[in-house]
Parts: structure tokens; sequence; C-alpha cells
């Protein structure tokens, strides 16, 4: 269920108040986050981010594209490793089924 519109986007009061900081700054380093529910709001563009999906930060750029988006859908929490090839899959399951060789 969606957020309800009279409340507006979520974002973590401490994002805000980082991303205000480092506006004034001349040093940009990128601001580290947890919060994978925030929206980003157009205060954010241009801002370097390393956003935490369980395992390591991953560098996220704001664009303006990115507004209205949450953080947590630029830093997929899971590793896809692919399907087996169909022809691969055929061969462990007949090298599986073929009793092994005895020796003379």
């Amino acid at each position: 269920m969606a957020r309800s519109v009279w409340k507006g986007p979520f974002v973590e009061e401490s994002l805000i108040k980082k991303v205000e900081i480092q506006k004034n700054e001349t040093n940009k380093k990128p601001i580290k986050t947890w919060s994978r529910k925030s929206t980003i709001i157009p205060d954010f563009v241009g801002v370097s981010f390393l956003i935490y999906n369980g395992k390591k930060f991953i560098p996220i750029t704001v664009s303006e594209d990115m507004v209205g988006h949450k953080f947590g859908e630029f830093s997929p929490t899971r590793q896809f490793s692919g399907h087996t090839p169909a022809d691969k899959k055929a061969q462990q399951e007949s090298a599986a089924a073929k009793p092994p060789e005895e020796k003379k």
C-alpha cells in the first residue's frame, strides 16, 4: 500500500541534515546511509550516497531521474548468478544416474 499523499514522502531526518551540511562544505565526501526506505527528494540531486545493502555500501550519485524513488531500489540485496543452461543440467543428471565404473 502506498503512503498517503497528505503525509508527503518519508525521508530520514538525519539524512536531510547531512545533505544540508554537505551543501555548505567544499569537501564532497559521500554520505553513508542505512536508510533504504527513504524517498529521494529534489534536494538530494547531485549528492553522492553510499547505500548499505546488508553486506557492503554501494556508491550512488543522485540524478533527476531518481527523484521519487526509494534508495533501496538502487542497491540490490540479492545477487543473481544466472540460470543453469539446459545442456549442462542434463549432463549433471546423467552423471548422477550413471553407476560408477568398476576397475578390474
